[in-house]
């Protein structure tokens, strides 16, 4: 999540990214080496737009994720985005506050909005695939403020009852302290522009938007660690 309050070639390499709310599958790629990079967990940026902060009784409205890939020389780079729009389960709270920060109305009649359970399986299913493919036992969530983004997702897997959920119940990155350990920035719109990276500020907090963005920033950190040989991989 966005909260209010080392440039690098390699910061956004090529990707193709599906349009927002698309069931487009993510591509497996070769990303052999990133199993050995992260000790077995793939790292998958997510972000979430929800209707407040408390994740048992607030919405979640938008979700994103972007799973990162390692191409043969050991560079990462992001994948191709999966992402959802989520109607408000029964009796959810809706903050006026956190409606006007993101701009979200719940109920547009064009939102193109699917129930928690099926949009869950729409953002988890392409990422097991990947999972099969990069011989990686579990996602791990990246995010800024992560913490926050992992609450909704499993508060929305405990309503539901979905299963197969493929990241970690507590591990994340935290692009807030990996933004702060680079560039001495915590605030992501900060952190970019000290990446080098473009930020459009008129489309903050569209989930989709925040995780392709939060997946360049990871990338930029992780492929500039490697420049300097810190990189085991």
């Amino acid at each position: 999540m966005n909260t209010p309050n080392l440039p690098s070639s390699t910061a956004s390499s090529a990707s193709s990214v599906s349009k927002e709310g698309s069931t487009a599958p993510l591509s497996s790629g070769i990303i052999n080496g990133i199993s050995r990079r992260f000790r077995g967990f793939l790292p998958v940026v997510v972000d979430v737009e929800t209707a407040g902060f408390n994740a048992e009784t607030d919405a979640l409205l938008e979700i994103a994720a972007v799973p990162i890939h390692m191409d043969a020389s050991g560079i990462v780079y992001p994948g191709d985005t999966v992402s959802a729009h989520v109607k408000p389960f029964p009796g959810a709270n809706l903050e006026a506050a956190a409606l006007a920060f993101t701009g979200i109305d719940p109920h547009h009649p064009l939102r193109i909005a699917e129930d928690e359970g099926p949009a869950l399986k729409k953002i988890f299913e392409p990422i097991r695939n990947v999972l099969k493919g990069s011989k990686c036992s579990r996602a791990i969530l990246v995010g800024h403020n992560p913490a926050f983004d992992l609450a909704f997702l499993k508060a929305a897997v405990a309503r539901t009852g979905v299963k197969h959920n493929p990241f970690h119940q507590f591990s994340t990155f935290d692009t807030a302290t990996l933004g702060g350990l680079a560039y001495g920035q915590t605030v992501l719109a900060r952190a970019i522009a000290a990446a080098g990276i473009e930020w459009d500020s008129s489309a903050a907090h569209s989930a989709v938007y925040d995780t392709e963005k939060t997946a360049e920033l990871f990338c930029a950190i992780v492929n500039r660690w490697k420049e300097l040989g810190g990189s085991p991989v």
